[in-house]
């Protein structure tokens, strides 16, 4: 595994000198598919030219910290606090707080466990479900926290609201918002009722930079057996039926087949049945909290649903952002799955997450990492253009926990060994003689096609809490625009550890920036070992 050839960093004294160097970089990375420059089309440069680059290099690196502002406050391994709320206790605990003292009209709160955020931070807004507490985050508070200013969406259970004067609440937020940033996106995550009301502000508000991250929208409401459901256990009280409806929100078969791979892991019986025995007594134990409901309130709610379905579905056709959703193949309340395939062909630039094996609560579902998804789907970004360097978050503690899952059978028959040499020509077991800041530059050769480079960047991030962002061929960043995310596959992980396309521009920002940048100079030829002729035609 100790294949790579580490180039220790050097003082850059000139400024020919780092173009110099800037070119040398770029020619060894010739091997790999031709590019065009994004900026000079050709290495022969006339006077004003060579004079504009110099001018360009000197401002960038005047302002190089810049490149690094999504670092500030933000180490790698950071603790994102997936794994901290163990079950639904801590959400049922939350609600009672809420409904106990509850009153007013709609507001805004920003969770407590949150984290403190990057500098720089985009906004999200989280709509809640149409129960409205606003606490359906609260699995990915700390998460969304670090790389957002995150702000919550409460509704009490005595309001009585309509639907467009809620619409016009999120969008005096958004509006208030856009004025004072105009170049910063603003991302509206909607849950369920709330994914109609983050579309209907979309739809109202086409020239705002908007993302919305839609979970399971209830769009579909119409098509759902709710209705009929509800008409069934009508002889029941409003408050058993709300209890009912709540229990098909989770899919039991999920979180049973958790507790089965827990065990054939090593786990032991009770505890890996843990999880799921404390989600049905905290279920069962705060079933009281219903006795504060207004008499009313299911009735008021399917009204608003109805509202809110209906006000969005007409207005589809406006909606000009950016969306992700996040579709549960086993929701027993709406049809997720069904209707992602039909707002994926409606909306231009939608991309669908599937989870087939959750249900309607989505986000209170064991495995669901909300930042991490928004990340692979290159939708994190501080400007109106996604750069990848300059918006790089670096990989958190559970990234870096699923990194060490997914290879695990790979690490187990290669076993991989890191050796640096020091300065004194030493050669030692680790990473000791690799220097501590950057700029570094990690020149290797394909091994097994590339892969052997997550246990190489993993090792690094352990030993040094350095990120290796990788220089790859452009095939390894595909627009997948459906997803499948039992899961993360090789090109998630990519972009989870800061791999950029292989372009002039990206060396050097990286460089400038002090990364510790990886290139596998050989291309697909060395890659495929030679195996494949590919004939690569070059825009």
């Amino acid at each position: 595994m100790s294949a790579a050839c580490l180039l220790t960093k050097s003082p850059l004294k000139t400024m020919t000198e780092i173009l110099k160097k800037a070119l040398l970089f770029t020619a060894m990375a010739t091997l790999s598919p031709p590019l065009v420059h994004p900026q000079v089309p050709s290495c022969r440069l006339g006077p004003r030219q060579w004079h504009a680059s110099f001018e360009r290099i000197r401002f960038q690196f005047r302002h190089a910290g810049r490149l690094q502002a999504s670092y500030k406050g933000l180490e790698a391994m950071y603790d994102d606090g997936y794994g901290m709320v163990k079950d639904l206790d801590y959400y049922y605990q939350a609600l009672r707080e809420l409904v106990e003292h509850d009153s007013g009209p709609p507001r805004w709160f920003c969770p407590v466990d949150a984290s403190l955020s990057v500098e720089d931070a985009p906004l999200m807004l989280y709509l809640p479900g149409v129960d409205g507490m606003g606490m359906g985050l609260c699995m990915h508070h700390k998460a969304l926290g670090r790389i957002f200013e995150l702000r919550c969406l409460h509704i009490p259970f005595h309001d009585r609201t309509p639907f467009e004067e809620l619409v016009a609440m999120v969008e005096d937020v958004v509006r208030a918002e856009h004025s004072t940033s105009p170049n910063k996106p603003i991302y509206l995550l909607g849950n369920s009722f709330g994914g109609c009301l983050a579309l209907a502000v979309a739809a109202r508000n086409p020239r705002i930079d908007l993302i919305l991250v839609l979970v399971n929208p209830a769009t579909s409401f119409e098509k759902s057996d709710i209705k009929q459901l509800l008409s069934i256990f009508s002889p029941f009280s409003d408050h058993a039926c709300i209890a009912i409806t709540a229990l098909l929100n989770y899919n039991i078969d999920n979180e049973v087949n958790i507790a089965l791979s827990r065990m054939k892991s090593g786990k032991h019986p009770l505890e890996a049945f843990g999880r799921l025995t404390n989600n049905m007594s905290s279920s069962l134990k705060h079933t009281n909290i219903l006795d504060k409901l207004p008499e009313d309130t299911l009735r008021w709610k399917m009204e608003l649903i109805k509202t809110a379905a209906s006000y969005a579905n007409y207005r589809l056709h406006f909606v000009t952002a950016d969306v992700l959703l996040l579709a549960s193949g086993a929701d027993r309340l709406l049809p997720s799955k069904a209707e992602a395939d039909r707002l994926q062909k409606i909306l231009p630039k939608c991309k669908v997450f599937f989870f087939q094996n959750h249900g309607h609560s989505l986000l209170l579902e064991h495995g669901v990492h909300v930042s991490s998804i928004i990340k692979c789907a290159d939708l994190y970004r501080h400007s109106r253009k996604y750069q990848r360097v300059l918006d790089f978050i670096p990989p958190s503690t559970t990234e870096l926990n699923e990194v060490d899952k997914a290879s695990s059978d790979l690490t187990f028959r290669t076993c991989p060994a890191m050796f640096s040499t020091m300065e004194d020509g030493t050669v030692v077991r680790g990473l000791g003689g690799v220097p501590a800041d950057g700029p570094v530059l990690l020149v290797g050769n394909h091994m097994l096609m590339g892969i052997e480079l997550i246990s190489l960047a993993a090792e690094f991030l352990r030993q040094k809490k350095a990120v290796v962002r990788g220089i790859a061929h452009p095939l390894l960043f595909p627009k997948k625009e459906r997803t499948s995310s039992e899961g993360h596959d090789f090109f998630d992980f990519l972009k989870l550890w800061g791999g950029v396309p292989m372009t002039y521009k990206h060396i050097y920002e990286l460089l400038a920036a002090r990364e510790f940048v990886l290139m596998y100079p050989g291309g697909y030829r060395e890659a495929l070992h030679c195996k494949i002729v590919w004939i690569w035609t070059c825009k």
